[in-house]
């Protein structure tokens, strides 16, 4: 497994059940609000600062995702966000950066996510992921989805690679 993480230049996540717990709240207006932890939060921006590409491919269509990412250094074209087909988008994602598939970790929970968890070089679940996803993933965190399954991978392979270090003064200029 650490050769896979030595070549991964990009992490790429879906977001209910991965980034979040997968519990979603609903205003009357039908306005839907996740939490998100902010250990994941942090583990993204040491990635972003330390070089990495980042992008998010959800099924969900809120601004308020695009904007809780931007705090994390993902570029807003880098959200696709109404996705349902997930592959077309991780390809963009890809072509538009200069990626192979196989630099990119792709982090998913569920049927949607199968195929881009198959074309990327590392797929990532959390540990109450559906089995289906299990059973093709390459690292399964032991953290859930919404509670460390980002930062337990990211920090892994920032470990490996060397990167996981914490430059005071580039976190304050960038953040």
């Amino acid at each position: 497994m650490e050769e896979t993480f030595k070549k991964i230049k990009a992490f790429v996540f879906d977001v209910d059940g991965v980034l979040t717990d997968g519990g979603v709240l609903s205003d009357l207006n039908g306005e839907l609000y996740r939490t998100f932890d902010c250990k994941d939060g942090f583990a993204m921006r040491m990635a972003y600062m330390h070089g990495y590409h980042i992008g998010i491919i959800t099924g969900g269509r809120s601004e308020s995702i695009r904007q809780r990412f931007r705090s994390c250094g993902v570029k807003p074209e880098d959200v696709y966000l109404g996705s349902r087909a997930k592959i077309e988008d991780f390809e963009d994602f890809c072509l538009r950066h200069g990626l192979k598939p196989e630099q990119v970790m792709y982090f998913g929970d569920d049927l949607p996510d199968i195929p881009v968890l198959k074309a990327s070089g590392c797929g990532v679940c959390p540990c109450d992921a559906v089995d289906e996803v299990k059973d093709i993933a390459d690292f399964i965190s032991t953290r859930p989805g919404g509670k460390g399954c980002a930062r337990d991978a990211i920090q892994t392979v920032m470990r490996v690679q060397g990167s996981w270090v914490l430059d005071v003064q580039d976190y304050k200029s960038k953040f």
